[in-house]
Order: C-alpha cells, then sequence, then structure tokens
C-alpha cells in the first residue's frame, strides 16, 4: 500500500524532477512508509489514509513522509548502518576534512537516528505519536 505518490510528493515538497527524480522517490518510499508505520503504531496499515475523515491527520502524516524520504536521500542511506557509518575524516594530498566526533563529552558513542526529526514536527498534534492503551 503506498500512502503517497509521486505527484503528491511533488507538490507538498515543492521538488521536480529535476531536484529529485521519481527513480529516488521510488527508491525511499518503501523504507520510509516503513518507518512512519512504526513511529505511527501503523496506524494506516488498520485506517485508509485517503478516505480518514481527519484530513489534517492524513496531511500531516504525508508531510511527514516526505520529511523521511528527503532524509534518506540527503543521507544517502535507509538503513542504521548505512547512516552511520561515515568516515570520521577524508583526506586528499594536503587537505583534510573532518565531520564532528562520533563521541560525547561523556565518551560514549553517538549515532544517527534512522528517523527524519523533521517528522515529529509534522506529527505533532496528530494523535500518531500517541503510546497509551485503549480501554473498552
Amino acid at each position: 500500500m503506498a500512502y503517497l505518490t509521486y505527484d503528491e510528493f511533488k507538490a507538498l515538497t515543492g521538488k521536480d524532477e529535476e531536484t529529485f527524480p521519481k527513480e529516488s522517490f521510488d527508491k525511499w518510499l518503501t523504507k520510509a512508509s516503513a518507518v512512519l508505520d512504526s513511529v505511527t503504531s501503523n496506524f494506516y496499515q488498520f485506517h485508509d489514509i485517503e478516505t480518514d475523515p481527519f484530513l489534517f491527520r492524513a496531511n500531516r502524516f504525508k508531510l511527514a513522509l516526505c520529511s523521511q524520504i528527503c532524509y534518506f536521500q540527503e543521507v544517502g542511506a535507509d538503513t542504521f548502518e548505512g547512516i552511520n557509518k561515515a568516515p570520521q575524516s577524508v583526506g586528499i594530498g594536503s587537505t583534510s576534512i573532518s565531520n564532528g566526533s562520533r563521541y560525547g563529552s561523556g565518551g560514549q558513542a553517538e549515532s544517527k537516528n534512522l528517523e527524519a526529526e523533521d517528522l515529529y514536527i509534522y506529527l505533532s498534534g496528530t494523535g500518531l505519536l500517541y503510546r497509551g492503551v485503549d480501554r473498552c
């Protein structure tokens, strides 16, 4: 089940075929959808996004999905290992480029998240981040 079409993605992000090719969208859509399913407790696996009576919630979910797809494109990976395997420094001749340290002030290794931080901006206030138990 696809939550988002390429045309919707372009309309929501303002990107076009030149700045974000359809092949890239197709490459990242499935994993980005899985990330959103995980974050939202699979809400749209059990409810149809197209007939959701709360348009605000469905639209915000789609915006969050767009941000996740863009995040994967920017970091060039869609797995935790792939996102965090960047080398700390690269040197070519007399030129050296260093990334920020992987270690926090306490000496423990830090890593980047699989989820785009922006997706929480879009999902807050929708009820999709709710983790409570429903009482019958």
